[in-house]
């Protein structure tokens, strides 16, 4: 499964290394399913190779680490995918249901989103019809076992991945198919989004429905499953159309018409002159710049007002400035999802806007862009 990411934190992984320049994690819960998986296999390995005890358990895990190892190679086709379109993929996470791809932004065509999408499950159709392939050279007993249930678990996670609905791949596949015939990649997300949600009833009711037709009785850990697979299916299709409604709303954004008045100033400017002429201007923020007017730090309100009255004409703006690290300072014409995204990549209260010759054209506040986003 891929997805377009933002930065973020990691709590409750662990890193094991990268793969082609790619961050690969395992999330913490995973550990209880490899768990649960050698619980749910032990018994059917005894039965194949009898006498083996508390070695079944073992067995059973070893085939939960080989399943998953097939899941990376799902993940990674996606990673690779996206890199060959020169899209930088942030990390791929393995967690209890799966994995995820975080890719740092949408494909630029349809073309390129049903690609990136596809072939993740598509290589793991490749793996099961492998794996089948090589039953017959499998010695028989545990190991032909473990390749049939490997073949097995493959084809199933492939033609799964492929049903049309987000956040599966194949609704991203649905996605592009609806995008690339209308051109409005938001409707296209939308359309896959309840696509999910679709599927997500119909797992809930899939339980119901093979025990009507098989005249079985409904089984508890069946419904189980069915729970957990709609809850995330139903979840991750919401998100899709929240994510579909935020971005309809982003081009209402524009950084130049949300930026604050703010004066520049000298980093040797005494406060207390600072003050007075941003005061004159009508200015709310100082930003400290050179003698050619790059703009180089900040002077927060904060900092302002912690600073005594008596004491503000002996005291540099520049010794209050808080330095504008890299990402601070963004383009007066960025708009919509550019903005957010530029806003994204560097998280922070504030930033300097500036214009196209480098001059300073104001402050821009993460707190009005919430609330200019939230008007839209």
């Amino acid at each position: 499964m891929s997805r377009p990411s933002t930065p973020q934190s990691r709590p409750g992984v662990v890193q094991l290394g990268t793969v082609a320049g790619v961050p690969v994690y395992v999330r913490t819960s995973w550990f209880l399913v490899a768990g649960l998986i050698a619980f749910l296999m032990a018994p059917r390995i005894e039965v194949v190779q009898p006498g083996l005890g508390l070695l079944a358990y073992v067995a059973g895990a070893a085939f939960a680490v080989l399943l998953y190892l097939s899941v990376l190679l799902h993940e990674i086709s996606h990673a690779l995918a996206a890199k060959a379109y020169g899209m930088p993929v942030r990390s791929v996470e393995l967690h209890f249901l799966g994995g995820v791809t975080e890719i740092a932004e949408e494909a630029s065509t349809a073309t390129r989103e049903a690609v990136i999408a596809v072939v993740g499950p598509l290589t793991s159709l490749a793996v099961g019809v492998a794996a089948y392939a090589a039953v017959p050279f499998t010695p028989s007993g545990l190991p032909a076992f473990a390749v049939q249930a490997l073949a097995a678990a493959n084809l199933i996670i492939g033609v799964l991945n492929l049903l049309p609905g987000l956040p599966l791949d194949g609704g991203r596949v649905l996605r592009a198919i609806v995008w690339g015939t209308t051109g409005r990649p938001l409707t296209a997300s939308l359309v896959a989004g309840w696509a999910g949600r679709t599927l997500a009833v119909l797992a809930l009711g899939y339980p119901f429905l093979l025990a009507g037709v098989t005249g079985s009785q409904l089984q508890i850990i069946d419904m189980a499953f069915a729970v957990i697979i709609a809850a995330f299916l139903w979840t991750g299709a919401t998100q899709a159309i929240g994510q579909a409604r935020m971005r309809s709303r982003l081009p209402t954004l524009h950084a130049r018409q949300l930026a604050r008045p703010a004066h520049a100033v000298l980093h040797d400017l005494p406060l207390a002159e600072a003050v007075r002429q941003a005061q004159h201007a009508r200015a709310g923020g100082l930003v400290v710049v050179t003698g050619d007017g790059s703009p180089v730090g900040v002077v927060s309100e904060q900092a302002v007002f912690a600073t005594p009255d008596e004491r503000r004409p002996w005291v540099s703006v520049g010794s209050l400035a808080r330095s504008l690290e890299q990402g601070l300072l963004l383009s007066a014409d960025l708009s919509g999802e550019s903005l957010v995204r530029a806003m994204q990549d560097t998280p922070a209260g504030e930033y300097v806007l500036v214009d196209s010759d480098g001059s300073v054209v104001g402050l821009l506040v993460s707190a009005d862009v919430d609330a200019a986003f939230s008007r839209a």
